[in-house]
């Protein structure tokens, strides 16, 4: 015959407190230290990026200024004249209405 076989649950155990060792407080001043280590590798790589951009020239970067304002005053005479269009139309409509 088959026997019964009861089941239990493990019976729970408490986390056992410990002290800080000196070992462990030592860890702690080396996760600064490794902290440190990183932001200066970040910095050191960051320089040696910045050293591979080519960098443009300042008659290049005077070309793309004067580029980019004259794209902005087309930009701005379009939307004006839009908006007077849009204006007219209006104004015509409520005209109308009256």
């Amino acid at each position: 015959m088959a026997e019964k076989i009861e089941r239990t649950a493990p019976a729970e155990t408490k986390p056992v407190k410990t002290e800080k060792s000196k070992a462990d407080k030592k860890n702690q001043g080396n996760a600064l230290s490794r902290f440190g280590r990183r932001i200066a590798k970040w910095f050191r790589e960051m320089k040696s990026e910045l050293k591979k951009v080519v960098w443009p020239t300042g008659k290049q970067t005077l070309k793309n200024v004067v580029v980019a304002c004259v794209v902005m005053i087309v930009s701005g005479i379009v939307l004006w004249a839009f908006d007077q269009l849009a204006m007219v139309i209006v104004n015509a409509l409520i005209s109308i209405g009256k």
